[in-house]
């Protein structure tokens, strides 16, 4: 923690000496607030990720369309392993805000803008998030490198496949690909989404689906997403779509946490993290098959 707190303090962008205050909450980096002169800006201090697919070049090339979008703060500075953007004054949603009454109706057109509005001002090369892929590179990871985990990874690989099935194909969007509830920021007047670790190109109903899985959607609110994402209320083909997405939403989570659990150096309990997160994707896996 002493060489980001070191890191952060030294970048070149302050106008006097600061004193960066850890920020919680962050288990992909190590995140300070620091007030420069009376302006906020949180700096985020971290490396590309190979076994998480998380390169910061894409992470910089996001958060900018992002803000052009008008759905992120702005980029105020960058360098190879930190980045700055402008903080923002407002509240960290939790699961339970995600599912109080409205909310969802200011969450979702915010999702639906970044899939739509990202693509025309994002710039260089782009990658590409399809969650089967990164289900099976976070196996091979796990097998390689002696996870507790091994010994389910052939039944849990066999699920992703039926899933893919089910999805079928798909209309690009520009997915932001982490909806957790930590990365909805409500200021009072408006909502913000933070933090493009993960974004690439994928299907919409990825994000659908992980809003889903990672917040607690009741069904009745899960079918006025689709219907309101999509114009036309669900049918069971898109039924089946969107719950084989949400169960591959909750696997892929599952698996990142079992690599955190070997890879990760943050202070973080990654192993009660697998354990909730390997709930709800049974949850869900078996909502699917019942459909």
């Amino acid at each position: 923690m002493t060489s980001a707190i070191e890191r952060a303090r030294a970048l070149p962008i302050w106008a006097g000496p600061v004193d960066p205050e850890p920020l919680g909450g962050g288990i992909t980096n190590v995140n300070f607030v620091v007030n420069d002169g009376g302006r906020r800006a949180v700096v985020r201090i971290g490396e590309d990720i190979p076994v998480h697919q998380v390169m910061r070049f894409n992470e910089l090339a996001a958060s900018r369309a992002a803000h052009a979008a008008g759905i992120s703060p702005p980029v105020l500075y960058h360098e190879p392993g930190a980045l700055v953007i402008g903080f923002i004054e407002g509240r960290t949603l939790a699961a339970e805000d995600v599912r109080a009454p409205g909310m969802l109706e200011r969450i979702l057109p915010l999702v639906a803008r970044a899939h739509r509005e990202i693509p025309r001002h994002l710039r260089g090369p782009a990658l590409v998030f399809w969650v089967f892929h990164v289900i099976r590179d976070y196996a091979a990871t796990l097998t390689t490198d002696g996870s507790r985990h091994a010994p389910a990874l052939p039944g849990l690989l066999a699920t992703a496949e039926r899933l893919e099935a089910a999805v079928g194909s798909i209309d690009l969007a520009f997915g932001h690909n982490d909806l957790l509830p930590a990365n909805l920021i409500d200021d009072g007047a408006r909502l913000w989404l933070i933090d493009w670790d993960y974004a690439g190109f994928n299907s919409g109903l990825f994000d659908l689906g992980g809003l889903a899985a990672n917040n607690g959607l009741s069904p009745d609110q899960e079918a006025w997403v689709l219907e309101t994402y999509f114009g036309r209320p669900p049918d069971p083909t898109l039924w089946r779509r969107y719950r084989a997405m949400k169960v591959a939403a909750a696997l892929r989570e599952t698996l990142w946490s079992m690599v955190s659990e070997i890879h990760s150096e943050l202070d973080f309990d990654f192993a009660a993290y697998t354990d909730t997160n390997m709930a709800a994707f049974r949850a869900a896996l078996d909502a699917f098959e019942q459909s």
